[in-house]
């Protein structure tokens, strides 16, 4: 190493496309390449000296977007000797060494499975002056063992599981991410602990399947018991989960989640579609009659519950009748949410050589009539909530208008997005603390609060946005390479008093 890069600590950016998991990955990313001695660069950084792409292959166009970003930094590169580029995620996973091949500018490849490596490749294609291409076929290590830069200081992701094992025909995450793999219940506890001691409020547990949770070691009822367990930290207010699969849903959980205090009254359970012929086509095993039990249940023991879901349209074979069990089920289910996608072909998948592919103009016209009908279910499930009282955690990056509008927004227990007048407590709420305020107004995608919030609570988190600080969760790691020294931490401050 130079004495210049060893009195220079090199800067770093990690730009993420894709899923909640992705997210967390680059988490890790940062957290790896912090306790190697990077640097985060200031967003407005044009040149940092790393750029990590951590990338989705979900969607049609994900390949486009990268080749496309990567075409885009060529020339910056070009002007910064030193500079490196690396690819990972579900793309490189993919694509492997063809990203090297389309864009040989790229220093480093890595997959889903060895997140862990990126400082020494980063560090072996320095020294080599050649692209580094590692991508593993099974986990090397339990993503969850390595450090993470947590980005928000009041909400965590904690992963249970990582992989899948279901072979639904659209979706190529079982290829790339592999097998499910269960975290024993104990680490899981320890990680949620350790963001609870750092003042993180609410933790999401991860998975692709988190109701599936336990296959491994052989309990079947091991994600309520994770459910209820979550429940004895003390300090955790808010917990969450994402995402369940209709066919592995039991009692149990509905039971966890309806009588332990800190679990949130919202599910997010993805639909696909509401046409039988379509969800056997999409190898989805279970029907629609069996997804309305569930929800029937849940708002039997939850009456308050906000339950949100994923919605395909245009699958393969979908005919106008198939579109229109796909409405009628979303009438039944009355929705406060749904993300709605128009199919895309994905190669690799059962569905991509499937007979039946629909024209863009069909898919686009049943897209549009989809998101009318939603958009009308959620602004009249929106609009009972007026007057009511609602208890929000302040959050960052939320409310686009934000700084036009002078208020600030957060989420609901049940998840819905809040928009809120500070009131006479303009300048003392932090990202992290909790306000009480009364809905005045209900839009199909959020809420209004315009009048005196009726309460504020400092709490833990909120100090920590006001000291900057970013809660980290350290991994046991041996024989990493270093680049210069770790930043300094920022001293703590004091904050509010009463949390």
């Amino acid at each position: 190493m130079t004495t210049a890069a060893a009195s220079s600590p090199r800067t770093y950016q990690v730009r993420t496309y894709g899923c909640q998991m992705n997210v967390h990955d680059s988490e890790r990313i940062s957290g790896l390449l912090e306790q190697a001695g990077y640097v985060r660069a200031a967003e407005v950084d044009d040149n940092p000296d790393v750029v990590v792409f951590n990338t989705c292959a979900v969607r049609e166009n994900a390949d486009n977007r990268l080749y496309g970003n990567l075409g885009h930094l060529r020339p910056v590169k070009d002007k910064h000797p030193g500079m490196q580029i690396a690819v990972g995620g579900c793309l490189a996973q993919k694509d492997r060494g063809d990203i090297v091949r389309k864009a040989p500018w790229v220093d480093v490849v890595f997959g889903t499975h060895n997140i862990g490596s990126l400082p020494v490749l980063l560090e072996r294609a320095r020294h080599n002056t050649a692209a580094e291409v590692e991508i593993l076929e099974s986990l090397d290590v339990f993503p969850s063992t390595l450090p993470t830069r947590r980005e928000s200081t009041y909400a965590g992701w904690v992963s249970i599981s990582v992989g899948c094992n279901n072979t639904c025909t659209f979706c190529i995450v079982p290829s790339l991410r592999g097998k499910e793999k269960d975290r024993r219940p104990g680490d899981i506890l320890s990680e949620v602990r350790a963001l609870v001691d750092e003042g993180v409020l609410e933790v999401t547990l991860l998975g692709q399947n988190v109701n599936s949770y336990g296959v491994e070691f052989g309990d079947r009822y091991a994600f309520g018991k994770l459910l209820r367990a979550c429940g004895d930290i003390d300090g955790l207010e808010r917990v969450r989960f994402t995402s369940p699969h209709p066919k592995d849903f039991t009692d149990d959980v509905i039971a966890a989640m309806a009588e332990t205090p800190n679990v949130c009254h919202s599910l997010h359970m993805p639909l696909q579609s509401g046409s039988d012929d379509v969800l056997r086509a999409m190898r989805r095993s279970y029907r629609s009659e069996k997804y309305l039990g569930i929800i029937e249940k849940v708002r039997a023991a939850m009456p308050d519950a906000a339950i949100t879901t994923d919605i395909i349209v245009g699958f393969p074979g979908e005919t106008e009748a198939d579109f229109q069990r796909t409405l009628d089920v979303v009438r039944e289910a009355r929705f406060s949410s749904a993300f709605t996608f128009q199919y895309s072909k994905r190669p690799g998948t059962p569905a991509a050589t499937m007979d039946g592919q629909l024209p863009k103009q069909v898919v686009q016209e049943r897209y549009e009539r989809l998101i009318a009908c939603v958009e009308e279910i959620t602004w009249a499930e929106n609009k009972r909530l007026v007057g009511e009282t609602v208890e929000v955690l302040v959050a960052v990056g939320e409310g686009r208008k934000d700084e036009r509008t002078g208020r600030l927004s957060g989420r609901a227990r049940d998840g819905r997005l809040v928009h809120f007048d500070a009131g006479s407590y303009a300048g003392q709420i932090r990202p992290g603390d909790i306000v009480h305020t009364a809905v005045t107004y209900a839009a199909p995608h959020h809420l209004n609060a315009d009048g005196e919030p009726l309460s504020h609570r400092c709490t833990r988190a909120g100090d920590a946005a006001e000291a900057g600080r970013s809660p980290r969760t350290p991994g046991v790691l041996l024989g990493l390479p270093t680049v210069g020294a770790p930043a300094a931490a920022p001293a703590p401050a004091t904050g509010c008093a009463a949390h």
